[in-house]
């Protein structure tokens, strides 16, 4: 009941307080992160793992004693931890309403400002993309920041549970460091490892979020077939998952500078349109009612044993 009462807590705070991006927290993590590269980085992948040790350990320790200390007053005090770390580690209210945003002036025929819109959102040079460019880059960007900024903590927040609201926090921060360190030198290499086994069972776990969510069979199809093609073949599961459930046809080619730039084709059915971004985000949360309805279940089954 207490896991269920910190989520619950953490996404109520996210919809009356959403957080803004780039957020105090992740910058101050990230000026951590470079600072720890430039001094440990030789070269070696065994200073990746320190460093990526001294990134992250202290971090969960303190998380998890923390909490461990409140929990031990009250369990309300932990469920409030709990909440506040998921609510501090997640932050997907901001882009769904950026998505949103775009949808709104794409829908009301004005690409060019819809061209702004994406482009200061999802820092991208969309000033060659037309109408269903703009709609599949806008549907791709939400469905993936989705996965990392919703339902990649929530996973690790319920599968580590046992240590309080360490799996989030340990997800998020692996999360950056992928991004920061993993450039396929030496030092970055166990930075990608951890996050790669990190975000493989989440991956799966919202890919079946949407294919629940929407169009089973087609979900399924396109993730089983497609998502692999992608050049992040992580993130391309989530995407062929969401575009099958949607019933649109995500990725292809891209106008970038004069020229096009090749992406594989992932989903099935029509062309992006303006709705289909609102579509994602509904998916999302209807996806998200599921895990929410799952986890009544198992409260009120605990409770009534």
């Amino acid at each position: 009941m207490a896991l269920l009462l910190a989520v619950l807590g953490a996404l109520l705070l996210e919809h009356f307080h959403p957080l803004t991006q780039p957020a105090a927290h992740y910058r101050t993590f990230a000026a951590y992160s470079d600072w720890l590269r430039d001094k440990l980085d030789g070269g070696e992948p065994q200073q990746g793992l320190i460093a990526w040790c001294a990134a992250v350990l202290p971090a969960l320790v303190a998380v998890f004693f923390v909490h461990v200390w409140l929990a031990h007053f009250s369990a309300v005090l932990g469920a409030l931890f709990g909440a506040a770390v998921l609510y501090f580690t997640g932050g997907f209210k901001y882009y769904a309403r950026a998505a949103e945003d775009v949808a709104q002036v794409l829908d009301a025929g004005e690409v060019g400002q819809a061209r702004e819109a994406l482009g200061r959102w999802g820092n991208v040079d969309a000033a060659q993309f037309g109408v269903h460019d703009l709609a599949r880059v806008a549907t791709e960007r939400v469905l993936a920041l989705s996965h990392r900024q919703l339902f990649g903590p929530l996973f690790w927040f319920v599968a580590l549970a046992f240590l309080g609201p360490v799996g989030p926090v340990l997800y998020r921060l692996s999360s950056i460091l992928d991004r920061r360190w993993a450039r396929g030198d030496a030092f970055g290499q166990f930075a990608k490892w951890v996050f790669h086994w990190l975000d493989w069972p989440a991956v799966r776990v919202t890919a079946l979020s949407f294919a629940i969510a929407g169009d089973f069979e087609d979900a399924v199809y396109c993730w089983r077939t497609q998502g692999a093609d992608w050049p992040d073949a992580e993130e391309g599961k989530v995407l062929a998952a969401g575009a099958g459930a949607l019933g649109v046809r995500l990725g292809l080619p891209l106008p970038l500078a004069d020229t096009l730039l090749p992406r594989p084709e992932l989903g099935l059915g029509d062309e992006a349109q303006a709705q289909h971004i609102g579509g994602a985000v509904s998916l999302i949360w209807r996806s998200l009612a599921l895990w929410l309805a799952l986890g009544v279940l198992f409260a009120v089954a605990g409770w009534a044993s």
